[in-house]
């Protein structure tokens, strides 16, 4: 078998993953079989001038992806797992929103079916996400991370000490950070991301013609919660509202006992949020777009027939534009598209 496997001497891709890669490529193409023995860690090291360590490294990987296994005392063999020979990607959401799936459904149909997709969500919290990264560490050959997480106090987190710590540990030519580049994650890696503050920033310039009608503007921003929102929304907002001498004001959400006045306009996050205003509006006779104007992130089919006006990223590109890379095997760094859709509600 040791003919089998080549490593080029002036490639940028790792040795160890090299010996991987051409593992797995002989499996595929028939050269090894099921049940076939492969080099010892001694025999490859010496036929590559390798370190022990270096081809200890490649095969505790396959081991983890159960492409090999050993038997004590007699040597390592091809696994009879077929399915495992497919290249894998580890796709890690915060939260199983609508809008999250948006993105992992773009994705795993731009990679298609010659890749294992398998999804997991550490639902914002740090011990959940370390504990999945350790326990698939090194075991796929793509790790995709949008990273969001919470403080104890349930404020927003775009990175801890310790997750950029465990992610700075993975190879960067399998890593993809996607929705949020506020991280300390150094090297080349693939990123398709947010900019939360620029991006409202440049959605409220764009409505700014229908704006200029509206007294006062109102974010409603749920600080403290278990699905915390990005603080560059926040600051974004105040920002806009400074540079235009706008009367502004942030709300956490918008209850039963919550006055709505007459030319005031409201952006929501949240659709709980959207519903109390609508309601409210309805049960005051007030006209959305003249009375009362509203802007909500992110687009819904609802909110198409209710005629609202949204802000939102295009999450079917996110997830597109990251596997494309992958695929073209790019390493670049790109922002998402974010669209103004000004409808009735302003």
């Amino acid at each position: 078998m040791i003919e089998f496997i080549k490593l080029d001497a002036h490639s940028m891709q790792p040795k160890y993953m090299q010996i991987i890669d051409s593992i797995i490529h002989n499996i595929s193409i028939g050269n090894v079989k099921i049940g076939d023995k492969i080099p010892s860690i001694n025999t490859l090291s010496k036929e590559y001038y390798l370190s022990r360590n270096t081809v200890e490294r490649a095969y505790s990987i396959l081991k983890k992806r159960k492409v090999v296994v050993s038997v004590h005392g007699k040597g390592t063999y091809i696994s009879q797992n077929q399915m495992l020979l497919k290249p894998n990607v580890l796709f890690l959401v915060n939260k199983l929103s609508k809008f999250k799936m948006k993105v992992y459904n773009s994705f795993v149909e731009q990679m298609g079916n010659d890749y294992q997709v398998d999804l997991h969500s550490y639902h914002c919290d740090e011990t959940l996400f370390l504990e999945l990264l350790n326990k698939h560490k090194f075991a796929y050959n793509y790790y995709v991370v949008m990273p969001h997480f919470r403080s104890k106090n349930l404020l927003h987190r775009s990175f801890t000490n310790k997750v950029c710590a465990a992610i700075n540990e993975l190879p960067k030519e399998n890593l993809v950070l996607l929705d949020n580049d506020e991280h300390n994650v150094k090297g080349d890696f693939i990123e398709v991301y947010q900019d939360f503050e620029k991006d409202i920033l440049y959605a409220l310039e764009k409505g700014k013609e229908k704006i200029l009608k509206y007294k006062k503007l109102i974010l409603v921003y749920p600080k403290s919660t278990f699905y915390p929102y990005p603080l560059k929304i926040l600051s974004g907002f105040q920002k806009y509202c400074i540079k235009n001498n706008f009367d502004f004001e942030v709300v956490e959400e918008i209850s039963n006992e919550t006055e709505i006045e007459k030319k005031s306009l409201f952006i929501t996050i949240e659709e709980n949020d959207l519903v109390q205003i609508v309601n409210k509006v309805r049960s005051n006779n007030y006209k959305f777009g003249e009375d009362i104007g509203v802007i909500s992130y992110n687009d819904t089919p609802l909110k198409q027939l209710l005629g609202i006006t949204v802000i939102t990223t295009d999450f079917v590109e996110m997830g597109k534009l990251a596997a494309e890379m992958i695929l073209e095997k790019k390493t670049e760094k790109i922002k998402t598209t974010f669209n103004f859709i000004d409808r009735d509600s302003l």
